[in-house]
C-alpha cells in the first residue's frame, strides 16, 4: 500500500512508497481504510524534531476512514464501520483515567513506541501512534470511535485532532466567561477553533492575533471582532481592554516567546491557556514576584482538556446545529502523491487545514 514516509528527523520532504505494509494487527486491533486525514502542526514539529518522534515515520494523526477488519475481542467495531481516529484514546484503568482527567492517559504515548508499518528495508514508526498518511493503519480498537453516517469523513478527521483541541480549551479548559474579552495567538486551524470556543461561549470581545493576512481574515469569519498582526497586539489591548489586558489569552503557538507575549498581554487575575505543543528545552520565563503579584491562572490544555469521547459528541452536535462552521476550516485539499504541497500551505500559513484524500 501507499503511504508518505519521513526517512530522518529534520527532513523537510516526505516521500511516497508503495512498498509500505500495515502490521500489528490481532487481539484488540483494528485495520483502518483512511478515507481523509488533516495536516496538523504537530506533524510538522515530528518532522523537525521539536517534538519527540523515533524515524522512519509515517506523519499524520487527525484521520478517519472505515473499518476493514477486527481482531478477536473486539465488539464494539465491525467491518464497514465509520470511524475517526482518535490518537489518544484513554485505557479506562489508569490514575488519570479513574480522576476522569482522560486526556492525560498515557497509554496512547505508550503505542508510540511501537511500529506500526514495515517495508522491506525494516520497521516503519506511525507518528502519535497512528501514522494517517497511509492508506491504511492498524491501531488499538479504542483509537477506533464510530461516527454518525451523516458526519462526512474530512469533517471527522478535523474532529480527531484540531477542532476537539481549539475548542475544548475555550470550552472546558478556561470556561470562558459571557462578556469577557479574549485574544488567541496563533490563527490556523486550532486556533481558529478556539475563536470559535470562545464566541459560542459568549465572549464579548475576541481579538485574533496571527502573522499572516489571510489568517486574519478567516478569524473574523469565524467569530473573531478584531484580527491584528503581533505587531499591532499593543494597541489592540489598549483599546479593547484600556491597557488592563485581556481576560483570556490563547497561546496557540507552542512557543516560549509567543507564550511570554501571551503572559503579558492577560490581565492581573486573568487566565493564560496554553494550547500550542513545544519543545522539552524552550523554556518559559517567569519571575518569582510577579508569578505572585499578578495571580494570573497558567492553564495548559491537552487535547481540549476534557474527555475526548464526549468532545467528539459535543462537537457533532454543534456542528449539527450550524453553531460550529468545521466545513469552512478546510481551505485547501490535495491528494496524498502531493502531501509535500500541504507541507508547504502549512509552513507559509496559506491554509487553515489542508484535507488530504486518501
Amino acid at each position: 500500500m501507499r503511504a508518505a514516509v519521513l526517512h530522518e528527523i529534520g527532513q523537510e520532504k516526505l516521500e511516497i512508497l508503495d512498498d509500505i505494509e500495515a502490521v500489528g494487527f490481532g487481539p484488540g486491533k483494528v485495520r483502518v481504510r483512511v478515507r481523509a486525514t488533516g495536516l496538523c502542526h504537530s506533524d510538522l514539529s515530528a518532522m523537525n524534531g521539536v517534538l519527540p518522534q523515533p524515524a522512519p515515520f509515517v506523519p499524520g494523526h487527525e484521520g478517519a476512514g472505515e473499518i476493514l477488519e477486527v481482531g478477536e475481542n473486539v465488539s464494539h467495531l465491525k467491518p464497514g464501520d465509520r470511524v475517526v481516529i482518535c490518537w489518544l484514546p484513554a485505557c479506562g484503568a489508569c490514575p488519570a483515567c479513574k480522576r476522569g482527567q482522560t486526556e492525560l492517559c498515557l497509554a496512547g504515548f505508550m503505542n508510540a513506541g511501537t511500529p506500526n508499518f514495515k517495508r522491506p528495508g525494516g520497521d516503519v514508526f506511525g507518528f502519535a501512534g497512528t501514522g494517517t498518511f497511509a492508506e491504511e493503519v492498524v491501531v488499538d480498537a479504542g483509537c477506533a470511535v464510530p461516527i454518525p453516517d451523516d458526519v462526512p469523513f474530512d469533517i471527522a478527521a478535523l474532529i480527531g485532532c484540531g477542532v476537539t483541541t481549539g475548542l475544548g480549551a475555550a470550552l472546558n479548559t478556561a470556561d470562558v466567561e459571557a462578556g469577557s474579552s479574549v485574544a488567541v495567538i496563533g490563527c490556523g486551524g486550532v486556533g481558529i477553533s478556539a475563536v470559535q470556543g470562545a464566541r459560542l461561549k459568549g465572549a464579548a470581545e475576541i481579538v485574533a492575533v496571527d502573522p499572516v493576512a489571510s489568517r486574519r481574515e478567516s478569524a473574523l469569519k469565524f467569530g473573531a471582532t478584531k484580527a491584528v498582526s503581533p505587531d499591532e497586539l499593543a494597541d489592540a489591548k489598549q483599546q479593547v481592554t484600556g491597557g488592563e489586558g485581556f481576560d483570556y489569552v490563547f497561546e496557540v503557538v507552542g512557543r516560549s516567546a509567543t507564550a511570554r507575549t501571551a503572559y503579558e498581554n492577560t490581565r492581573r487575575g486573568g487566565t493564560l491557556v496554553v494550547v500550542g505543543a513545544g519543545a522539552m528545552d524552550d523554556c518559559l520565563q517567569l519571575n518569582m514576584f510577579e508569578l505572585f503579584f499578578d495571580e494570573k491562572r497558567i492553564l495548559p490544555s491537552m487535547y481540549g482538556g476534557g474527555d475526548v469521547l464526549s468532545s467528539y459528541e459535543r462537537t457533532i452536535a454543534l456542528w449539527r446545529a450550524g453553531r460550529v462552521d468545521l466545513a469552512g476550516l478546510i481551505t485547501h485539499r490535495v491528494p496524498l502523491a502531493e502531501i509535500n504541497e500541504a507541507l508547504d500551505q502549512m509552513r507559509t500559513g496559506t491554509a487553515l487545514r489542508t484535507c488530504i484524500e486518501i
